[in-house]
């Protein structure tokens, strides 16, 4: 089958192989990019395993609490420079207020929320061709905690709100800052997906069968780094960033608190967006005039 140029760069930015490399797994799995992402993992030559989103939309990520509840809001917009504007930033925390206040159950009831005296809708509106750019909500989580609450906001892109039940503010906020930089998926391993810990051990079964191991060491290798698998991707079991000599599960429990749940977004998150290339714009249009 015929595999395309774009494909085989995804592929490459996701797992730092060669191209040419790139394009042999993709046509043996005829074009599928997560089955392509496992190959290479299988034959040990992916260099990591990165976001399989690539991050290319721009806006900002903000956050609004109230007494007894938080929200978390991704919006939208072409480019940063836009996201950057003063009007742009003030209609993003205004959003997440008015959403802490209403939740709105869905986009065409957000649309009808007063909002200054005009609706949601007319406002994003004029904002739009006051900047000259196209701005959306893209999406939004409400909190109710049953503990404390705790936020941060990383450069206006990346955003985090934690429940932290039995901890402080200031506890509260460290782990916020702790799941902004590490990024895990979920809190601890009995919340990561079965289809994604069979897929995870299928990977590492045929790694350790590839090196040749007897069956008796495989099960020992594949529990090894099973376990460093779900060390690096739950919060729990990540080192704990402002002090790597203990994981942040330990730091809870020493704290006598845990973790009810989190929400981390980062702008453009899966979002792949459009990348011009000026030469070769400028090439086509001398050919056409030409």
């Amino acid at each position: 089958m015929s595999v395309t140029a774009s494909l085989v760069k995804e592929l490459r930015e996701i797992t730092g192989v060669g191209m040419m490399e790139c394009k042999k797994v993709l046509v043996e799995t005829e074009g599928d990019l997560q089955a392509a992402q496992d190959l290479l993992r299988t034959r040990g030559q992916a260099k990591a395993e990165k976001k399989s989103g690539r991050i290319a939309a721009e806006g900002a990520v903000v956050f609004a609490v109230g007494a007894d509840a938080g929200v978390l809001v991704e919006i939208n917009s072409e480019t940063d420079f836009a996201a950057r504007d003063e009007g742009f930033k003030s209609f993003a925390q205004k959003t997440a207020e008015l959403l802490l206040a209403n939740n709105p159950a869905d986009a065409e009831a957000l649309a009808a929320l007063d909002f200054g005296g005009k609706s949601f809708a007319e406002t994003r509106s004029e904002l739009v061709s006051k900047i000259g750019e196209n701005i959306n909500l893209r999406r939004f989580q409400v909190v109710k905690p049953q503990g404390v609450l705790g936020s941060y906001i990383h450069g206006g892109r990346i955003g985090v709100v934690v429940d932290v039940v039995g901890g402080d503010e200031d506890l509260a906020r460290d782990i916020a800052m702790h799941i902004a930089a590490a990024a895990p998926i979920c809190v601890s391993e009995d919340d990561v997906p079965a289809e994604n810990l069979e897929r995870e051990r299928r990977i590492l079964t045929e790694q350790a069968l590839n090196e040749g191991k007897p069956p008796e060491i495989v099960e020992k290798m594949i529990a090894g780094r099973l376990r460093k698998h779900l060390a690096q991707i739950t919060l729990v079991g990540q080192a704990f960033v402002k002090d790597p000599d203990i994981t942040v599960g330990k730091l809870l429990k020493g704290k006598g608190a845990t973790v009810a749940s989190f929400i981390r977004f980062e702008v453009g998150e899966g979002i792949e967006k459009k990348e011009d290339n000026f030469a070769e714009e400028v090439a086509a249009q001398v050919k056409a005039s030409s």
